[in-house]
């Protein structure tokens, strides 16, 4: 084996277009952590004009699944987190898939082994072990890279055992230094990290061969991913300076490890958690515009002052090394808050037409809306879209206004806010509504407020609770005047009438 070289090109001193890259396995569903990571990747490729590729890491066949792809990309296309290489569109480096390209990574270790920079290894774990004891070393070291240089008639005697090898890259007797864009600069020390499997022993290549040699083939500029894979990165630089002397690299990418995302307790956030979970998100409530925006907290701000702002801000602003190493934390109540922003800047009809999934989701509508339905969603909606943090929340906030009469039914904690003057309040309001002509949201004030608050001497904030539990079924709802305008005469008279008569 050849010298490595001591300086080898990178992406920074070649001046190389931006290149980077988003490699999930497809295993379980989208998390926020993974999709913090397709997000950054994104947002350096847009602000520097390079390139997203999105390739898929799908060799593991017993945990990757189809249904996990298909996730992947529901997930993407719903945030509008684009790419101009990989799956679904294909590119100068195709395949895209792991499972696809076998044969490349099976030439790149052919071409490792003819140079020396991988061998053969024959120890047992247990071999491993007792060597370390032996010498009083701690056990648990790990690898101690005996089979280096064994010798032709070891290696017939492993032969002659069958046992099959195992392919090990020859770490350098050298520190690695990774000048981590996040992170500053990392010394590893030479002999710190053993020599490691690029290739089991049944010919598979391993995740430490694959997800490099992908990088150089692609001509990846810039590996921007989680903290947890650090470790690894010093394995990486080593393997890439090989690369780059067989002609596979072309340089070095640069790495940047993004921080923890952590959740409650300070704990890392688990794929178990249900906040983690993007569908689970996405089902709540979260449009994209305010959950891009707060995955984005996870590491950056666009100021110090400025939790809130557009996607295109963040693709303007976004400096890599502007990412904070320190762990983010995944706080729900403020990813919620930042999500209402960004329903109350929706377009109005916009925002109308969003609502449709999530009431057809909570049973309020069906597949398809009549003319009635059409105008009762085009009226009510402008009611709360300032009263909303997540979509979610408008089959509580609506479902009256589509529900019939004989459907509606008061809430436990409606009905414990009703005092013993509310069948007073609901016949006074019948006696002032049955005669109304005008049916608008200032009459109605008008009427009600001469007949409960005036006739009734019931304070104001107080006065017309059973009249919105009597419509809605709720103690809280939209705008009451306004509803019994969208809902008509009839409908909210017969409500009115249904509570009055059970409270006698």
């Amino acid at each position: 084996m050849t010298d490595t070289p001591a300086t080898p090109a990178t992406a920074s001193t070649t001046a190389s277009p931006v290149r980077v890259r988003f490699c999930p396995s497809p295993t379980g569903t989208p998390h926020v952590g993974l999709i913090r990571t397709a997000l950054f990747n994104w947002a350096h490729a847009r602000h520097t004009g390079g390139t997203m590729v999105f390739r898929v890491e799908d060799t593991d066949t017993q945990r990757d699944s189809e249904e996990s792809y298909q996730q992947l990309l529901e997930a993407l296309a719903w945030l509008g987190i684009d790419w101009d290489e990989g799956v679904e569109t294909g590119g100068p480096h195709a395949p895209y898939r792991q499972s696809q390209r076998l044969d490349v990574y099976r030439d790149v270790a052919t071409r490792l082994r003819e140079h020396g920079a991988v061998y053969e290894a024959y120890s047992t774990p247990e071999e491993v072990e007792a060597r370390h004891r032996a010498a009083g070393r701690d056990p648990k070291l790990g690898y101690d890279n005996f089979d280096r240089d064994l010798t032709g008639e070891q290696v017939a005697a492993f032969r002659a055992e069958g046992r099959e090898p195992v392919l090990r890259l020859r770490m350098p007797d050298e520190d690695i230094v990774v000048h981590d864009m996040i992170r500053g600069e990392i010394v590893f020390r030479a002999g710190s990290i053993p020599d490691y499997v690029v290739v089991r022993a049944n010919g598979q290549p391993l995740y430490t061969l694959t997800n490099p040699v992908d990088d150089a083939l692609m001509e990846i500029t810039h590996v921007l991913r989680g903290e947890d894979l650090l470790s690894s990165t010093p394995r990486q630089i080593a393997l890439f300076r090989v690369l780059v002397e067989l002609g596979f690299a072309k340089y070095v990418p640069e790495y940047g490890h993004l921080p923890y995302v952590m959740g409650e307790g300070n704990k890392k956030l688990s794929k178990r958690d249900p906040e983690s979970s993007l569908f689970h998100l996405k089902d709540s409530g979260f449009v994209p515009e305010g959950l891009l925006n707060y995955l984005a907290l996870l590491g950056w701000s666009l100021s110090a002052d400025e939790d809130v702002f557009t996607v295109q801000q963040l693709v303007e602003h976004f400096d890599v090394r502007d990412v904070l190493a320190n762990p983010a934390r995944f706080d729900l109540k403020k990813a919620t808050a930042i999500n209402g922003t960004h329903v109350r800047r929706l377009a109005p009809q916009d925002f109308r037409d969003r609502l449709v999934p999530y009431l057809q989701a909570g049973g309020v509508l069906g597949e398809t809306l009549d003319e009635r339905q059409q105008e009762i969603l085009d009226r009510a909606a402008p009611l709360v879209q300032e009263r909303m943090n997540l979509l979610g929340e408008a089959p509580e906030l609506l479902s009256f206004l589509f529900a019939a009469e004989d459907e509606i039914e008061v809430a436990d904690d409606a009905r414990k806010e009703l005092k013993d003057s509310a069948g007073d309040v609901l016949r006074a309001a019948l006696a002032a509504l049955e005669p109304l002509v005008d049916w608008s949201a200032a009459a109605l004030e008008t009427a009600l407020r001469e007949a409960i608050v005036d006739g009734l001497g019931i304070k104001p904030r107080l006065a017309f609770g059973p009249v919105r539990t009597a419509v809605s079924g709720r103690r809280i709802s939209p705008p009451l005047f306004e509803s019994l305008e969208i809902l008509g005469k009839d409908s909210s008279l017969t409500r009115l009438r249904a509570l009055a008569a059970q409270l006698g």
